[in-house]
């Protein structure tokens, strides 16, 4: 087998699928912590997956005898570009949202259409100058996150909110109908050694990459990755569709497809149903910290909580150090990321006045 087709291969199992994750975690109603830790995770690096098999496609087109040591420089220089580029599309297109959704006053019922127009845009964009359209679409997603929703009415971002999740139900069914379909074929080619070591190197890495990290992460975060967050980080690697549809998207001249293909589909099935079925007994074995689904913050709680948030930025300020607090309450903040004029309508704060100015009224009316 030569070595750039075995590359294609390796990319593409390495690439963890969020929406599988979100599904187990979203069951198992893990903490909040380690769920914006995994699912990020698994975002990043799917666009990175990505990135990674376009540029050994690219070297493949090239001829491994051909590729020199200037070669590979380009490529590491072309893999910073392409994700550093799409990040900065993703972000451009959520500046463009923000000002759409901000000036449209007078169209309301055309506010929420941004919110899926725009996205897309920023994808595609992404895809026509060869940056990464998955980290676009993230980074957009993130920046109208903070500022679109505040733009919207409430009956429009709950629609959105709903209608979104609907879509992604749909989509993920879509996409593991068609690995169930690719399954049932009968061009499989198994070879159990390869399928064997690819199962056991996916495990290995991926431990090796968590400890790693959260070793360096440990030493500058307040709250630390413990062993039963790092074990469940270095379990919840869950492979899917990303995955999946890298392997199949390969050269049909290429003479192992067929074999990457099984490989591939062992990996994804030994990782959803043995790792996923296993995860939840597994952290009631470790008691692993789960979110409280029923509790809500009482009013006392959310003012002590700012509270806390104030005076960790006050110390920030006294001691010279500029934190994410800081940075956080800083009125300029939004000057900094060139948002000026991008500022939240407050549309729910004028209901809220509204409906604050009836209950006024009401309660004077009474004798």
């Amino acid at each position: 087998m030569p070595n750039r087709e075995l590359f294609d291969n390796i990319d593409s199992v390495i690439a963890v699928d969020p929406v599988a994750v979100i599904a187990v975690f979203e069951q198992i109603n893990i903490n909040s912590f380690l769920f914006i830790n995994v699912f990020g995770e698994a975002l990043f690096n799917d666009g990175v997956s990505v990135v990674l098999y376009q540029m050994f496609r690219k070297f493949l087109l090239i001829g491994i005898d051909n590729l020199s040591f200037w070669h590979f420089i380009a490529g590491c220089a072309s893999f910073l570009i392409i994700s550093i580029g799409g990040l900065f599309i993703g972000l451009l297109f959520a500046i463009v949202a923000s000002l759409a959704t901000k000036f449209a006053t007078r169209i309301r019922l055309l506010a929420p259409v941004f919110v899926f127009v725009v996205p897309y845009l920023a994808y595609l964009s992404a895809e026509l100058f060869g940056l990464s359209s998955i980290l676009a679409i993230v980074a957009c997603g993130i920046g109208m996150k903070q500022y679109v929703k505040e733009n919207l009415s409430i009956d429009a971002s709950s629609s959105v909110k709903y209608f979104v999740k609907m879509l992604a139900q749909c989509s993920e069914t879509v996409i593991f109908m068609f690995l169930g379909l690719s399954t049932a074929s009968h061009n499989h080619h198994f070879d159990w050694a390869f399928i064997g070591i690819t199962i056991g190197f996916c495990l290995l890495f991926r431990i090796f990459g968590v400890v790693v990290q959260c070793l360096f992460l440990n030493k500058c975060r307040a709250r630390k990755f413990s062993f039963s967050d790092q074990f469940v980080l270095s379990y919840g690697g869950l492979r899917g569709a990303i995955a999946f549809g890298l392997v199949v998207s390969l050269d049909d001249k290429i003479p192992a497809k067929q074999m990457f293909v099984t490989t591939c589909i062992a990996v994804i099935f030994f990782t959803v149903f043995v790792q996923g079925i296993t995860i939840r007994p597994l952290l009631y074995f470790l008691k692993v910290e789960k979110k409280d689904i029923e509790k809500k913050d009482t009013m006392t709680e959310k003012v002590y909580i700012k509270y806390c948030d104030y005076i960790m930025s006050g110390l920030e300020d006294i001691i010279g150090f500029k934190g994410k607090n800081s940075v956080r309450d800083n009125p300029s903040f939004e000057r900094n990321l060139c948002l000026k004029g991008i500022n939240k309508n407050n549309i729910n704060d004028k209901i809220s006045s509204k409906e604050l100015s009836k209950t006024t009224n009401l309660m004077a009316k009474i004798p």
